[in-house]
């Protein structure tokens, strides 16, 4: 079969051992047209191997997704079926206080995971209307939900994007296409990295509280391949839902967001990154203080 008579699909973000390259894989084993990108093109090595489309794409930059936008038109005669938006920024602000983060850094992240998807969606709307059946899945995260401690940037940048694309899906259903948020629990990807507190923050101290909080997450991640089942699964379907709850810690943070209340949230979160055992310390040393 020819490559402009099946499906296609263009992913972001497809780098070797994240979320993309299982979709990648996925999608390729259902028979789609695959076209992979990434920044790099030696991060796609495998998927170029297995016969998989591969593109060099920064989604920072105009030119580079106009260059694509050309190439896919080509390849798949004016159509494209599915865009998933799943390029990803972390670097940086991942790990960094609300208080602590650098301005630069976060301007560079929100380039990435808000205007990037923003910028792709703008470039590729017209092939994707003209499949008739066109669909976006955006790559959202439990971050974008739940106030996860340490990572207010990179919060706020699956917040707008989840904001972003529930507005998006209301206004591109009269034009055919559908709209498909998926906010990811843990993965095991190279995200998943365990991090640290920059020396000199105010939480340095708790430094080896939050680690030991991000190696238990990162021991505890789904298996990509299975996350990838799953988001394939729902992207092919006849009628998708409009938000996927997928990966590890999902479905807990959607009860805990949906039944138990903001308070109850942040107890536990707290709790689970070691920010209530870092109170209990300063106030010992408040005390000790005072007590002087």
């Amino acid at each position: 079969m020819s490559t402009s008579s099946r499906r296609t699909v263009l992913i972001t973000g497809c780098s070797a051992g994240g979320i993309g390259d299982a979709l990648a894989q996925e999608f390729h084993r259902r028979g789609l047209h695959v076209i992979a990108t990434a920044r790099r093109m030696e991060a796609m090595a495998t998927l170029s191997a297995a016969g998989i489309t591969t593109l060099e794409l920064d989604v920072t930059v105009p030119e580079s997704v106009a260059s694509v936008r050309e190439e896919v038109i080509k390849l798949c005669d004016g159509n494209l079926d599915i865009l998933i938006n799943n390029a990803c920024a972390y670097r940086g602000c991942l790990s960094a206080p609300a208080t602590d983060f650098d301005i630069d850094a976060a301007r560079a992240l929100f380039e990435v995971n808000l205007y990037g998807p923003m910028q792709m969606v703008k470039t590729f709307i017209e092939p994707l209307i003209a499949s008739s059946n066109g669909r976006i899945v955006q790559i959202g995260s439990i971050a974008g939900v739940v106030p996860l401690p340490f990572g207010s940037v990179y919060n706020a940048s699956k917040g707008a994007l989840h904001s972003w694309s529930n507005t998006l899906r209301v206004e591109l259903a009269p034009l055919g296409v559908k709209v498909i948020t998926v906010i990811t629990g843990g993965v095991n990807t190279n995200i998943s990295r365990p991090s640290s507190i920059a020396a000199g923050s105010l939480y340095y101290p708790m430094n080896h509280l939050y680690q030991a909080s991000r190696v238990g997450m990162t021991k505890r991640g789904m298996d990509p391949q299975l996350y990838a089942k799953t988001i394939v699964d729902e992207a092919l379907c006849r009628s998708p839902r409009r938000w996927i709850w997928e990966g590890q810690f999902s479905w807990v943070m959607w009860f805990f967001d949906a039944f138990l209340g903001r308070g109850i949230l942040d107890w536990f979160l707290s709790k689970r990154f070691g920010l209530t055992e870092f109170g209990g310390l300063l106030s010992g040393r408040s005390g000790k203080v005072k007590g002087a």
